[in-house]
């Protein structure tokens, strides 16, 4: 290799496909996923403790809790409380606990940690909030714990009301809630 007249001189290092140029994510990461409903929702990774699949029967039930809670779970030693994300945000739909796994998103605010059952994870992406734009056609039970709202490009041209919207989620106010008491 050092023998390579190309290793001393530089040439041919922008051929290499390990060389080649990465693109910097531009925005900041968050986490992507969907409630029952269908809804697309999306919470900034800063505020994420961890997310985990747990099967339905590792959730402890708990009476005489709010309806929103579907129970408690145990991680590394720490019990949490696990509630139905969409039902919280005033989904019709409720959370399928009957399949081998729950996705669950632990958040964090302060010492307090909440586990948000939803129904699928779509992944982690870069997201501009320079693009956010104020929430349009909110329910009124859902306004107080959002942030704002993407229109995701479609390939396709859609009309107005068919637009694809991503909503971001305050996992502050979530946790925060005085609906957890109801």
């Amino acid at each position: 290799m050092v023998g390579n007249p190309d290793f001393l001189t530089g040439i041919g290092l922008e051929q290499a496909p390990e060389f080649q140029e990465l693109e910097s994510p531009e925005g900041e990461l968050h986490l992507r996923f969907f409630v029952p409903s269908g809804n697309e929702f999306a919470l900034s990774a800063t505020g994420i403790r961890e997310v985990i699949s747990q099967s339905p029967d590792r959730i402890t039930l708990i009476p005489n809790v709010s309806s929103l809670l579907l129970g408690t779970l145990n991680i590394r030693g720490r019990v949490i409380w696990v509630a139905d994300l969409g039902q919280f945000l005033g989904e019709p739909t409720t959370l399928n606990t009957d399949r081998p796994e729950i996705p669950v998103i632990a958040v964090e605010d302060q010492d307090t940690i909440l586990g948000l059952a939803v129904d699928q994870i779509v992944g982690m992406d870069w997201l501009d909030v320079e693009q956010v734009r104020l929430p349009t056609n909110v329910p009124d039970s859902m306004a107080p714990f959002l942030r704002g709202e993407w229109v995701i490009p479609s390939k396709e041209p859609v009309k107005e009301e068919e637009e694809k919207i991503l909503r971001l989620l305050d996992q502050v106010a979530i946790v925060r809630s005085a609906r957890w008491a109801a």
